[in-house]
């Protein structure tokens, strides 16, 4: 389980005395710590799913706080969320690139028979049902809004 990967991680990064991992590491703990009290008494039907959501989400906000903070000039800063993002990466599946991701949007779209806008939400959500962990569901939007129109 994943979980079990990011606490051995943890205890070899404290072991090793590597400062920035075992902080940026202990930050993933926490995120999904905060995602298990919010979860209590709802039905969690995959603990790994859930803990590359924490993940995405995580990754997502690192690549914007690095952007921000490139733009202000803030390059130290800008460092450290980029160290923080690679740890973070260590630990997402492999993501699915532009043209598979293409390809799988047709796919569902020609099982739904999806033809218009209207079907965004079908497709959206049976993409999301079967590639979520695989792929940027910001960036396949764009990708499943282009190819309906």
């Amino acid at each position: 389980m994943l979980r079990d990967t990011i606490k051995t991680e943890t205890v070899t990064a404290m072991k090793a005395k590597d400062k920035e991992r075992t902080a940026a590491l202990r930050l993933i703990s926490a995120k999904i710590k905060d995602r298990d009290i919010e979860m209590r008494g709802k039905d969690v039907p995959d603990d790994d799913a859930m803990v590359i959501d924490v993940l995405q989400k995580m990754a997502k906000q690192r690549r914007e706080s690095i952007q921000m903070y490139e733009d202000g000039g803030r390059t130290e800063l800008a460092a450290q969320e980029k160290q923080e993002l690679a740890v973070i990466e260590e630990f997402l599946p492999q993501q699915m690139s532009e043209a598979e991701t293409k390809a799988k949007i047709e796919e569902i779209k020609a099982e739904l028979g999806a033809e218009g806008m209207k079907d965004m939400g079908r497709v959206m959500g049976e993409l999301k049902k079967r590639h979520g962990t695989e792929l940027d569901m910001g960036r396949a939007s764009g990708w499943v809004k282009e190819s309906l129109s």
